[in-house]
């Protein structure tokens, strides 16, 4: 068995319970909607936030009701950014299915985001799960500012380490950072566990992301490196660290590629080359592990037992995965 598996065993009777509450909540009436829910919930990813908020709540409690509406609250969220950001970046793929927006067009994709979206306050508005609303909807408002101000950013091609952090905590960081402080309420209703949590998963999502980044410089299991992001123009850390480390010419040449031959794999490839070359992949694998350290030592700060090293393992598979 996996570690990942090990971790889903953990919670194995709940994330099958999630299953089932997960489908009734995305229902409805209007045949044309309940079609792209069930399609919807049958490419479903790896289901890492439910998990995390299940584990936070089991390292102070038994599961509640409470629990299960936050797992669904961020599940609800989570689906309405993605299936909103793939309209934003014109994505026709996402994890190897067709996007809502390629097969629904943008209008119904972007009704379907708002959809989930109202599904998911009105879960929470209905049993007066007022604070874990409160945790999930300034996340929502942290990754539509951190979206902003990325694109704000990237225009110029010239960001600092410090941007690029505002940027992934608001970003990517947020909705985990609120899925481990949303599972903690639910079974503790202790503000100062809560906000322990929220710093622990914030620190684990960092980590995270900037995992992301460097599956685009190759790894065992992609192999090659894709170059995807570069090709984005997205600006990643391995990429930062290098265009602030080389020479001034060197910057203007691959700034220069970056805005206009990011189609041509001779010329991706030689920014990989730069950016190995500068030692790019070497700091920020450095960073994602200062960052994984940090999460696993404020977990630490909590009793042993088999959730708690269910949680480290969850963290050190986040930053291990092959894919």
């Amino acid at each position: 068995m996996n570690s990942s598996q090990h971790i889903q065993q953990l919670v194995k009777d709940e994330l099958q319970e999630f299953e089932e509450k997960f489908k009734q909540a995305v229902k409805s009436r209007v045949s044309l909607l309940d079609r792209i829910m069930q399609y919807i919930i049958r490419r479903k990813g790896k289901q890492v936030r439910p998990m995390f908020v299940f584990l936070s709540a089991k390292l102070f409690g038994p599961v509640t009701e409470p629990t299960h509406r936050a797992a669904a609250l961020v599940e609800l969220l989570h689906t309405a950014t993605l299936v909103h950001d793939d309209v934003v970046d014109e994505s026709m793929e996402r994890r190897g299915f067709f996007s809502i927006n390629a097969l629904w067009k943008n209008k119904i994709a972007v009704l379907v985001g708002d959809y989930l979206l109202s599904k998911g306050l009105l879960l929470s508005l209905k049993h007066n799960d007022f604070n874990t609303l409160k945790i999930l909807s300034e996340a929502v408002e942290k990754m539509s500012e951190g979206e902003l101000l990325q694109i704000e950013k990237t225009r110029k091609l010239n960001l600092s380490e410090e941007v690029y952090f505002e940027i992934i905590k608001n970003k990517t960081a947020s909705l985990l950072s609120s899925a481990c402080a949303a599972g903690a309420w639910s079974t503790t209703n202790d503000l100062e566990k809560t906000e322990q949590m929220k710093l622990f998963g914030e620190k684990a999502g960092i980590a995270f992301q900037i995992k992301d980044d460097l599956f685009d410089y190759g790894s065992e299991s992609v192999g090659k490196p894709t170059g995807n992001d570069i090709k984005e123009k997205k600006l990643t850390l391995p990429l930062i660290y290098t265009l602030n480390k080389v020479s001034k010419e060197k910057k203007r040449e691959l700034i220069y590629i970056i805005k206009n031959e990011n189609k041509h794999k001779k010329y991706v490839q030689q920014v990989i080359d730069e950016v190995i070359k500068a030692g790019g992949i070497d700091y920020a694998t450095e960073k994602m592990n200062q960052y994984r350290d940090e999460a696993i030592a404020l977990l630490h700060q909590f009793p042993e037992n088999e959730i708690r090293n269910g949680l480290e393992s969850l963290v050190r598979y986040t930053t291990d995965r092959k894919y």
